[in-house]
């Protein structure tokens, strides 16, 4: 920062002035005797203190334009301090960003842009000097260069040099008659393509451009608060506002939402600005409101992939005890006849353990990791055959109703690749919650329609392809659903039923069957109307597949064949075990695939089945057995897991002679499997 040279100059004068009058005073002392001095005395005093205060009064309007300056240190236009002559004195990032940092007086700097710099320079102190400040707009090549002028003391001015760009149709307008006094529409900002808005340190309004009137009111002109305008940073947004002001913030962006509009958000940047030599804070804005929007769906995705993963852990390790528990059972059974009176309590445990298998099975399909059995269907064979079952879940005066609405076009519904099982499971599920949302009874409608997709159906965050669709609707007219409850419909132990009355789980699951069978699902509802649940399941294009003969098995002897079993869970492994042991196999326990690898490694050992985890701690199932077939490459595999297949199917298939065992199974299920490869 440099010191005005007028203000050193009056130091010296001061200090010269001092001189002189003390040397004055001490001739008269001593020619003029006591009297005479002592009045010089006096007047030599009289003059320092004239001196001094003149000085000390150039020294505080001095510091005035140097405060007033400092306020505009952040501003985003060129500023700077002259003095009467027009040697810069003090310059703003801006001004050296602009004019480089070697300019030395405004004339240099307006040069460039200026017919006759100097004669503008006095034309504008001069009238700073009358009125206390003056601005003039002067034309350039495709916009205006503004330059204001403020007296900032009594030889030294304050300059700010704005660039407007001129408008395609016309020049700047200065100002707009039709706004009301209470609200400024900034004639440097109104016709920018960006939505700006400015604020005092009180948060009032103090400018909103016309992208930013089309923003916020489409285009209507009104007074507002900063505060009233926008919520949502966790503490009031005046704050924040007033901490940027007052510099104590950087400023930067933030999404907040627009007060009253729960839905809409809006990225707000902003900035300290002084204007005028008024301090405030400008804030550029944009539409977030996709962006929260993706945000939140990202966020709602992530948390129903934990959920997901979760349910499917839970699932996995159930999976493992079931299988144990039903497997024991099973060998207990082998010695308890029917005549037994232990065989009742046993067949109990037995029935229980598949009950709990079914509700494993729901956790799956809601993780989307059930093993699936698909086949080619024919969905009005399947409602044919479920609808006879779905009559007797209705209650008075609740009815069924079957439309094929294809049919009267002469169309008929495309065949589906699809488990049976669980696609009625869904239907099941979406009917009985259609019966319970009709308490006053009425029709629940299953509608089936062919459907071609001409180009792709965007809608609910999914993109279903373009194609051939067969859609099955559950319709009923009951209740409805409200708005705010539609997005989260599919949420694992998310229900609109009461407490007690149902588990939320039965919506999440039939997603995940569906999306497990390469369809989609949708819902439309509204409160007091009804709902319907659409099914988009894709038209199989391949043949129909005729069952397939099971090959007819031939027992395999006693002793004959050697089997390595591969378990991590103890007491699965030793189910399995006493199962194929007592069905004549040798059978060769590991814990781990590092210990199956270690007794490989005696090749005199001859082994003819590999029976395997695929989850297991350190080496997975697969890829323990890849390694085993680099050695030993004719030995078959089977594959047991509680997770789908649909995880195994890509390294089983680079696995040959390998079959899939869905955990739980039986002692039957677990036997017949592998005397069918043995054999």
């Amino acid at each position: 920062m440099e010191l005005h040279r007028g203000g050193r100059e009056g130091i010296l004068t001061l200090l010269v002035a001092g001189l002189g009058l003390i040397a004055a005073w001490a001739l008269v002392w001593r020619d003029g005797g006591p009297l005479l001095a002592f009045v010089g005395l006096v007047l030599v005093m009289l003059a320092l203190a004239l001196a001094a205060r003149a000085h000390f009064a150039r020294q505080r309007e001095e510091r005035a334009g140097l405060q007033a300056f400092l306020l505009m240190a952040d501003d985003p236009a060129a500023c700077f301090m002259t003095d009467a002559a027009g040697h810069v004195i003090l310059r703003n990032l801006a001004a050296e960003s602009r004019f480089g940092t070697g300019i030395r007086s405004l004339h240099d700097a307006l040069g460039g842009h200026v017919l006759h710099p100097a004669e503008l320079l006095l034309r504008l102190q001069g009238a700073a000097d009358a009125a206390g400040a003056a601005c003039e707009d002067v034309p350039g090549h495709g916009q205006v260069l503004r330059l204001t002028v403020h007296r900032a003391g009594r030889d030294n001015y304050f300059w700010r040099a704005d660039e407007i760009a001129l408008p395609k149709d016309g020049p700047v307008i200065a100002d707009r008659v039709d706004r009301p006094p209470a609200v400024a529409v900034g004639s440097d900002l109104e016709e920018v393509p960006v939505a700006i808005m400015t604020f005092g340190p009180d948060g009032v309004m103090r400018i909103a451009n016309h992208a930013a009137r089309e923003l916020m009111w489409r285009g209507d002109i009104r007074a507002a608060m900063f505060h009233d305008l926008f919520e949502g940073l966790g503490r009031p947004v005046s704050e924040w506002l007033a901490d940027v002001v007052a510099g104590r913030h950087p400023g930067g962006s933030e999404v907040l939402r627009v007060r009253g509009e729960e839905e809409r958000f809006l990225q707000i940047t902003l900035r300290r600005h002084v204007e005028s030599g008024r301090p405030g804070a400008l804030a550029i804005l944009n539409d977030a409101t996709r962006l929260k929007t993706m945000e939140a769906q990202f966020a709602q995705s992530q948390k129903m992939q934990a959920i997901g993963q979760l349910a499917g852990g839970i699932a996995h390790d159930f999976n493992n005890l079931l299988t144990a528990i039903s497997g024991h059972c099973d060998l207990l059974l082998l010695r308890h006849g029917r005549e037994d009176s232990d065989f009742a309590d046993l067949e109990q445990i037995r029935q229980n353990a598949n009950r709990a298998a079914s509700l494993v099975g729901q956790l799956l399909a809601f993780s989307r990791k059930q093993t699936l059995n698909p086949e080619v269907l024919d969905p009005e064979d399947v409602l044919a055959d479920l609808t006879h079952l779905l009559n007797r879940l209705m209650v008075d005066k609740v009815d069924l109703v079957l439309a094929h609405l294809g049919r009267e076009a002469g169309r008929r519904l495309g065949h589906i690749r699809a488990d049976k099982r669980q696609v009625e499971q869904v239907l099941i599920n979406l009917v009985v919650n259609a019966r319970d949302a009709m308490p006053e009874g009425g029709d629940i409608r299953i509608e089936t329609e062919p459907v071609t997709l001409a180009e792709d159906l965007k809608r609910d965050r999914a993109t279903v392809p373009a194609g051939d669709y067969t859609v099955i609707r559950v319709v009923d007219h009951g209740i409805g659903i409200p708005d705010h409850q539609l997005r989260q419909i599919f949420e694992p132990f998310f229900t609109t039923k009461r407490v007690g009355e149902g588990t939320g789980l039965g919506l999440s699951m039939a997603y995940g069957i569906v999306k497990q069978s390469g369809g989609f699902i949708f819902v439309d509802s509204m409160v007091g109307q009804g709902t319907t649940f659409s099914l988009y399941f894709p038209v199989f294009e391949g043949l129909d597949q005729a069952p397939v003969a099971e090959p007819k098995r031939v027992a395999a002897k006693q002793g004959e064949g050697v089997i390595l079993l591969v378990e991590d869970e103890a007491s699965v492994r030793a189910f399995a075990s006493r199962a194929l042991s007592l069905r004549g196999y040798t059978v060769l326990e590991a814990a781990t695939a590092e210990e199956a690898l270690a007794k490989l490694e005696d090749r005199s050992l001859h082994v003819d089945l590999f029976v395997t985890d695929v989850v297991m701690p350190g080496m997975d199932g697969p890829a323990w057995v890849r390694r085993a077939h680099l050695e030993r490459p004719g030995v078959k595999v089977v594959f047991m897991s509680g997770y789908a297949e649909d995880g195994l199917a890509e390294d089983q298939a680079r696995v040959p002679n390998s079959v899939f065992l869905p955990k739980p199974f039986s002692l039957n299920d677990l036997t017949s499997t592998v005397q069918g490869l043995l054999s």
